[in-house]
């Protein structure tokens, strides 16, 4: 089922960045925009996690510099029944986490140094279960696809912005001029936020279900999400761009006050842990 969901998204960005070209470019326009949409979708699928990674200067760590960290994506990832994934550590006081990999086999779990030091060893275990369900589900690739899309489209709307401000051409059969480029500037980031936003919202509910069951204490999923919210709210992520902002557990960028809940990459956290009780409520049962 994910194989098709990735396909289909592939071609919606596909489509439009293409809409994006035939804008600002015209036909020749749409063409370049047609084969740079290729030629990404080949890079996104097999380098994006990499990209990911260093655009957050994750570094690996073993299990003799990282032991107790090593070890418990180990024992989870057991539980989970997938294969060990690399362990990442990013150099960042505030506390969060992402998972990436195009598959299981090549999966990556990567935290920051805040959160290994402000959320007890069971709140971190069912951070790690729920990057690990993502993992399991192939999530990941999906999210690293989108990550390299929308980036793609916010820096082509930056070059119209730019365009427009230093005077860009208005030959409305070269391409679409001043309309081409509001268009461009606006609508089109809008657009790639939304089909970030539909991957987005319901696989967050699902890994956190997924979690729970994985480390087995889904309260502590949810004290844990309440922690890193309570820090992404009055410190953003330095290193976060909004581009990537939906790999995170918590959206990174949730101090910046986006304008309107409805583009929001994530469920409210508060709907996230009203589920976790749910579920704890239920295992007990």
């Amino acid at each position: 089922m994910n194989t098709l969901k990735t396909t289909v998204l592939m071609a919606l960005m596909t489509g439009l960045l293409v809409v994006v070209g035939a804008a600002v470019g015209g036909e020749s326009g749409a063409t370049m925009m047609l084969l740079m949409s290729l030629a990404m979708n080949f890079f996104s699928y097999w380098y994006s996690d990499k990209m990911v990674l260093k655009a957050y200067g994750a570094q690996p760590v073993s299990r003799e510099e990282a032991p107790e960290l090593y070890q418990m994506v180990e024992v989870l990832a057991q539980n989970a029944n997938l294969p060990m994934p690399r362990v990442c550590v990013i150099n960042s006081p505030v506390p969060n986490a992402f998972a990436t990999g195009r598959n299981p086999a090549n999966g990556v779990v990567a935290v920051t140094t805040g959160i290994m030091r402000t959320l007890n060893r069971d709140e971190l275990a069912g951070v790690i279960a729920h990057e690990l369900s993502h993992i399991k589900h192939r999530d990941t690739l999906i999210s690293t696809i989108v990550a390299s899309f929308a980036g793609a489209i916010s820096w082509i709307a930056q070059m119209a912005q730019w365009a427009m401000i230093f005077g860009g051409r208005d030959d409305e059969e070269e391409g679409g001029g001043l309309g081409g480029m509001l268009f461009t500037m606006i609508l089109a980031p809008i657009a790639a936020m939304i089909i970030q936003m539909s991957i987005s919202r319901s696989r967050e509910y699902s890994a956190d279900e997924a979690g729970g069951r994985v480390c087995g204490n889904p309260l502590a999923l949810a004290s844990a999400l309440e922690k890193i919210e309570g820090f992404a709210k009055h410190y953003p992520m330095q290193q976060a761009q909004p581009a990537t902002s939906h790999l995170f557990i918590i959206n990174p960028l949730s101090g910046a006050r986006q304008i309107m809940n409805l583009f929001s990459t994530h469920p409210t956290t508060a709907s996230r842990i009203e589920r976790l009780r749910q579920q704890a409520a239920n295992m007990k049962k």
